[in-house]
């Protein structure tokens, strides 16, 4: 009995098991905003990336709107456990992991996506050892356009902020808000909309862009352009779940990843002009840019939470903001 054919039929097959076990590497990757958000948008890009990178070896799916339970709040430990394999998260959430990641809110440090973009690259470094301290790959930020002020008024001076129940995204907006006069109130994104509908807040610390895509002239019908910051979104995978794939496929991974830094900072660029016709067609009212007088208040009332930060932050944060101001701010 000739066996060669058996044998060689064998390996065929055996090959094709070992391909097909290839395709089926799955993973879930968590996002708390829905699907056509700036993130959304970029989680997508990234997904994209990888199935040509890898000849659809590596699937994975995004769950928009905070589908499969977790908040960015949750992410953190959610992801270094391998309960999801890669979440979008904003980085104000996580300041009780590590104050650094309160760095792109620090209110009118970065003031345009240039100097954030600047900001980022040299705090990079940084973001990477925190994560990789605890089990993660950083794979690259998602920038938010500035953040601003919808509310059911008109906010151009420091009057206007007296007691306004206002929702901020983390500690240095509640600390500046407060400085300025207002009641701030600390809210995941999930829980925004929600508490506007009650009446539990009338204004929002947030971007043009996250105010379009949750539909905010349904409650709130004025914006002002403040400038705050361009804060980030992390996006970090489980470091277990990165090492169990092969040489190529990291390295698919982390070029995608390059490649959707590169997408999203140039993508935040032009999304400003198409949120501002959004709100025109809705009939938002937009305060842009505000008074100087207005401006100055509000940077004066940020003095405290910049100070607290680099207090948290010791010997990094200082490094990195006279890095900044050194190099960073003049690009």
């Amino acid at each position: 009995m000739n066996l060669k054919p058996i044998a060689a039929a064998f390996l065929t097959v055996t090959s094709l098991l070992s391909l097909s076990a290839q395709a089926q590497t799955r993973m879930d990757f968590s996002n708390e905003y829905n699907t056509t958000s700036i993130h959304a948008e970029g989680d997508l890009y990234f997904i994209e990336q990888v199935k040509t990178l890898t000849q659809d070896q590596v699937d994975i799916t995004l769950h928009t709107g905070g589908a499969l339970g977790f908040k960015s709040a949750d992410h953190f430990y959610a992801v270094s456990d391998n309960a999801i394999q890669i979440a979008d998260t904003l980085a104000g959430t996580l300041s009780g992991i590590d104050p650094i990641f309160l760095l792109s809110s620090l209110p009118f440090l970065a003031e345009n996506e240039d100097e954030a973009e600047a900001l980022y690259k040299i705090a990079r470094p940084y973001y990477e050892q925190v994560f990789a301290d605890n089990n993660q790959v950083l794979l690259y930020a998602s920038p938010w356009p500035a953040s601003g002020i919808w509310a059911k008024k008109q906010v151009a001076s420091a009057s206007d902020l007296e007691q306004l129940k206002i929702r901020t995204y983390d500690k240095n907006g509640t600390i500046t808000l407060r400085e300025a006069g207002a009641s701030p109130v600390k809210l995941s994104w999930a829980d925004v909309v929600p508490q506007l509908s009650t009446g539990g807040i009338e204004a929002v610390l947030t971007s043009a862009e996250a105010g379009a895509n949750g539909s905010f002239w349904e409650h709130l019908d004025h914006y002002s352009a403040i400038q705050y910051a361009v804060p980030l979104n992390m996006v970090h995978m489980n470091k277990d779940e990165f090492d169990g794939l092969d040489q190529a496929q990291q390295q698919a991974i982390l070029e995608a990843a390059k490649r959707t830094d590169e997408h999203n900072w140039l993508e935040v660029r032009s999304r400003v002009a198409e949120n501002y016709q959004d709100l025109n067609e809705h009939g938002v009212t937009i305060q842009n840019p505000v008074s100087p007088e207005f401006s100055a208040s509000l940077k004066s009332a940020a003095k405290p939470a910049i100070s607290q930060w680099l207090e948290a932050a010791g010997e990094r944060g200082q490094t990195i903001l006279s890095q900044f101001e050194k190099n960073g701010s003049a690009q």
